[in-house]
């Protein structure tokens, strides 16, 4: 009689807990996830669309919700977990943020994400908004870099805090001087060639 053979099975999971921290490449692009369930401790690969934008993102105890494919191996008993996609289970107004975590197939629209929540407009969030409306019109960049409010960002002592995309840069502690800097480094030169006459340096902002 011929032996039998199992095969590897692949299914989708679905779960909660409280992020720990990245495992493999901190400081460039992490390839697991370190999760706290009411089931134990998970680790989970990551896809590597997340791989860019999670570092910029998660904090050590937020709450999150990641989904994928689960691969069961019968014949070492091994479960491997990799997922595709990952979400801050936070408050409703936290919404749009919460889309920056989701890998996108196409390129996303360039765009500015602004916490405008009350600890961030206490830090001058206003202002910044200001001088990124004056430096985008300075540069014709207003009809192709959109402005959009959103909700915490979870460091609220560190704010003004915002999201570029699509290159998914997270600042916090901005302040209105900084933008001009800002703009150029992440739209200038691919928006607007002739942008690059801008003179460019380095911005010291928290991420």
């Amino acid at each position: 009689m011929g032996k039998s053979h199992k095969k590897t099975q692949v299914t989708p999971f679905l779960l909660e807990g409280q992020f720990v921290k990245f495992l493999g490449k901190t400081d460039k692009k992490p390839k697991l996830l370190w999760v706290n369930t009411q089931a134990g401790e998970r680790y989970i690969k990551l896809a590597k669309p997340l791989r860019d934008s999670l570092p910029q993102i998660l904090k050590s105890g937020d709450q999150i919700e990641v989904s994928g494919k689960q691969k069961y191996k019968p014949k070492t008993g091994e479960l491997e977990l990799k997922a595709k996609t990952v979400t801050l289970k936070t408050p409703k107004e936290s919404q749009e943020y919460e889309k920056l975590l989701q890998p996108s197939p196409k390129k996303a629209q360039a765009s500015i994400m602004l916490c405008k929540k009350s600890s961030c407009r206490k830090r001058g969030a206003a202002q910044v908004h200001q001088a990124m409306n004056e430096t985008l019109r300075d540069r014709n960049l207003d009809e192709k870099v959109a402005i959009k409010d959103t909700g915490c960002m979870k460091q609220c002592k560190k704010g003004p805090c915002m999201v570029l995309m699509p290159d998914k840069a997270r600042y916090n502690e901005v302040a209105p001087e900084d933008v001009p800097t800002l703009v150029d480094k992440h739209f200038g030169s691919k928006l607007e060639p002739e942008a690059s006459v801008f003179q460019r340096s380095t911005v010291n902002c928290g991420g």
